[in-house]
Parts: C-alpha cells; structure tokens; sequence
C-alpha cells in the first residue's frame, strides 16, 4: 500500500464533490521567528491544512519529534501528506547536525534549513549573498534593508518579504548552485527553506500538483 507522502492526487473540482485536502506539518526549531513567518502564509484552506509547531528542540531531537508525530497522526487515521523539519545550523556539533539529516532522509522528512541561521533567507529577499557571515550581525544587515530595527520575533516579516519573495527564491537556489557536492553542514551560507517555501506556493493556485517527494529534499548527509 502506498505511503502517503507517495500518493498522487487529483485536485480537479467535480460537480457535488469537495476537493482532496493535504496536511502538512511544520516543525519548527524556533518557537518565534520561524513559526511566525510561515503562520502568515496563505493558503487555499480547501486544499491543503498547514500546521506550524514551535518545538524549542534542535537538529535530531526534532526530527525525531517529528517521526512522533507522523506516527500519531497515522494511527490516528489522518497522516500528514508532508513533514517538514526548519531549523539552523548555528553552533550546534557537526555529528548532531548530520545525524538529524541521515535520520530526516531515512524517514521521508524533509528539511529546510539555513547555515547559519533563518535571516539567511530573510537577506536573500534583498541581496545575494555568498560570504559567510557570523549569525549575529544578520540583524544589523536586515535593519538597513527593510528601513528599521530588525526584531527576531517580528510577526510582520513574511508580509514585509512577500512582494520580494521570487528574488529570494532564485537567490537561494543559485547560492545551492555554487556547491559542487551537498554538505549542509559545511556549506556557509545556504539555504534550503526555499524548498519549504515553494512546496506550500504549489497551494496558492487551484491548479496545484504534490511536488515530487524525492526530487525536492536535499542530499542525504551519510
């Protein structure tokens, strides 16, 4: 029988029928600045539910919270169709963070993370950015670019972000291009919450397909 993150779906719309829904789940390291930008998402409520956790957990620790839950939530006869797990790379041990990986890959999670932190994707709305940066001076790089002091829990950020949204997106994905071979760990800066941020756009419009359940989640980390 196929697993749910294997099925396809027809989201056409049929006379007297309702549309098939998709769960998503999002874990989240943070219980602030990640959870609060991808709360304000939009999304058509017929289609897809969203939920957003705010865990406090880090690297393995939530991706196993994760397993957890995609194992309650099929006993309990409504699975999740997507888990996805965001958390930052920051200063946590290399072992822990490769780990999560491996057992993220194994388990059909995906991942979206930042190396080395989530601003990384709040910058890329506004600049390219290829150089390793310390995690603390993000703040101060963002206030100059969105014209006031930038705060880590600011429930206004995805709105403030949105307009720009496309240019974040092919900056992320053309700074995963300067990596010749995957290494989350190593690879400062990257990114991969464009990944995340794509898969939930793929419900904005009525003619959304699942995204490719293999195709869209990063390398393994053996």
């Amino acid at each position: 029988m196929a697993k749910a993150w294997q099925r396809k779906r027809d989201y056409s719309r049929r006379e007297n029928t309702r549309p098939i829904r998709d769960r998503i789940l999002i874990l989240c390291e943070g219980k602030k600045t990640e959870t609060n930008y991808f709360r304000n998402f939009s999304e058509k409520i017929d289609l897809v539910e969203v939920e957003v956790k705010g865990t406090g957990a880090n690297t393995a620790s939530l991706v196993e919270e994760a397993i957890r839950l995609r194992q309650d939530a099929e006993t309990g006869g409504r699975p999740y169709n997507q888990i996805w797990c965001v958390f930052d790379r920051d200063s946590f041990p290399p072992g822990n963070f490769n780990r999560a990986f491996s057992l993220a890959y194994n388990n059909h999670i995906r991942i979206a993370y930042s190396n080395q932190c989530f601003e990384l994707w709040y910058l890329l709305h506004y600049h390219f950015n290829d150089a390793a940066i310390d995690r603390h001076k993000y703040g101060k790089m963002l206030s100059k670019y969105i014209g006031r002091k930038y705060r880590k829990n600011d429930e206004g950020m995805y709105n403030l972000l949105k307009a720009q949204q496309a240019v974040a997106i092919r900056n992320a994905e053309r700074l995963l291009g300067r990596y010749h071979r995957c290494n989350p760990e190593k690879d400062d800066p990257s990114t991969t919450v464009h990944k995340l941020v794509n898969a939930l756009n793929e419900f904005l419009s009525e003619d959304s397909s699942e995204p490719d359940s293999r195709k869209d989640r990063l390398c393994p980390v053996k």
